[in-house]
Parts: structure tokens; C-alpha cells; sequence
């Protein structure tokens, strides 16, 4: 973690896993100056007055940095391994991901909606957003009905959407270089991804999604990770400023 996330009007760290973060990893003592966050709050700096066996006290806290802008993006995900959607969530913080919706699919296992770690999903948000040094978390919802959700809610969403198909006529790089030839390149660019788990998307679900809206683009032949496809596809929005 590169910073320690707080509760609003706190100056005490009291969860083990910071507590252990700042004597074991960061080695800091009494004295020392921390990177701090506040939950929903700014960024900024607090040194420690006195360490206890479970609590590390603050003062002197300054909390004068903005957190980084959201992506305007929204990101439709067929749930994947528990374990891979853990990391996929933490990455999708890290990166500034405005929102994250989870999705039933074909290929999507029943068991995987029945997970433990579904129940944990603000850690690893949380995790994530200390990673990056943020305090705005990502907006997750869960979807379990596939096809009411793209007829009934799919279509609200705001801003062209982009479905990742390894089958689809147009590539990636096309539909990227048609949209920076235009002069409104940013509100060009997809507000919606849509990426399916190990597997992808089965023709149905493609065809459903691109009725109501989608563009079906390829990043190649080769069948990707679904990590490998989020951060391929992400890496975009990082390098052009566009963001809310």
C-alpha cells in the first residue's frame, strides 16, 4: 500500500493489516511522517506521535492533495474466477475506473456466484485504492440475469460502448484511429467496455449487446486473459487526458 486509508475525522490507525504495514513494512517509528488518505476525502501527510501494539496515533495531519480524477468509464464484466476478480477489481481501482458492472454469462459458472469472496469486494476496492494513493472507491453492482439487464438497464448507460471479441470484423486499433481522427476525439472514444471472462462472450450475448449499442472490436487472433484484455484496453485512457 502507498498510502494508509482512513474513516472521515479519524487520526488513529487501528486495522491490523495498516498496523502491520507501517512497523513491518514501512519500519516507521515515532516521529516519522506517513502518507495519509481520508475515505472519500484528500490526500496528504501525518507523523506519529505514539505506537502501540494494535494502534498507531497521528498528528500534525494535512490533508491538502485532491485525489486523482475517475476515469469517465464505465466497465461491464463477466464475472470471472473469484480470484481473478479480485485482482481485476484491485486493478480497476489502481486504474481510476469510474464503474464496474458484473455480469451473469453463458461461460460464467453458477458456482462463481456463490463465492465468499463476492462478500468481499469493498477490500479489495479498498486495497486498490491505497495502491494508487486515491480515496474516491470504484462503484461495483452485481447482475446476475444477463439479458434483462441489456435490455432494461444497458441502453441508459451513458456514451458509446465497445464490446472486446476476438471474432469481430473490426479491430481495436481501427476503431481507436477513427476516433482520434475526429475533432471531438474524447467524446469519440467508448464510455462503456464490455469484457467477458475466461472464454469470452458467446454469439448471443455479442449480438444482444451490440443490438442495444455495442461495437464488437478484436485486439487480434489470439484469445486473452481477461486481466490482459482489462489492461490492454485500459491503457488507452491513460495515455490521453480523459478523464471527468
Amino acid at each position: 500500500m502507498n498510502c494508509i486509508l482512513l474513516p472521515p475525522n479519524t487520526s488513529i490507525i487501528s486495522e491490523p493489516t495498516q498496523v502491520k504495514h507501517v512497523k513491518e513494512v514501512l519500519k516507521a517509528q515515532v516521529g516519522d511522517s506517513l502518507t495519509i488518505a481520508q475515505m472519500g476525502g484528500n490526500i496528504g501527510k501525518a507523523t506519529i506521535t505514539q505506537m502501540t501494539n494494535n494502534e498507531v496515533h497521528l498528528t500534525d495531519v494535512t490533508l491538502d492533495k485532491k485525489p486523482p480524477a475517475k476515469l469517465d468509464l464505465t466497465v461491464v464484466l463477466a464475472l470471472p474466477r473469484p480470484k481473478v476478480l479480485r485482482r481485476l477489481i484491485m486493478d480497476m481501482t489502481s486504474l481510476g475506473v469510474n464503474k464496474l458492472i458484473i455480469v451473469n454469462s453463458y461461460r460464467t459458472q453458477k458456482s462463481y456466484w456463490q463465492s465468499p469472496l463476492l462478500e468481499h469486494i469493498d477490500e479489495f476496492v479498498f486495497e486498490g485504492l491505497q495502491q494508487a494513493i486515491d480515496t474516491v472507491p470504484l462503484v461495483v453492482e452485481l447482475k446476475k440475469r444477463f439479458k434483462p439487464f441489456v435490455e432494461d438497464e444497458f441502453p441508459a448507460l451513458v456514451g458509446n460502448a465497445v464490446i472486446a471479441h476476438p471474432y469481430a470484423s473490426q479491430s481495436w486499433k481501427n476503431y481507436l484511429d477513427v476516433a482520434k481522427s475526429k475533432s471531438n476525439y474524447k467524446e469519440s472514444m467508448p464510455k462503456v467496455l464490455c469484457i467477458g471472462a475466461e472464454g469470452g462472450w458467446i454469439d448471443y450475448e455479442v449480438d444482444l449487446l451490440c443490438k442495444h449499442g455495442c461495437t464488437a472490436v478484436s485486439l487480434g487472433e489470439r484469445i486473452l486473459r481477461t486481466e490482459t484484455v482489462v489492461n490492454v484496453l485500459l491503457g488507452h485512457w491513460l495515455e490521453v487526458p480523459f478523464r471527468n
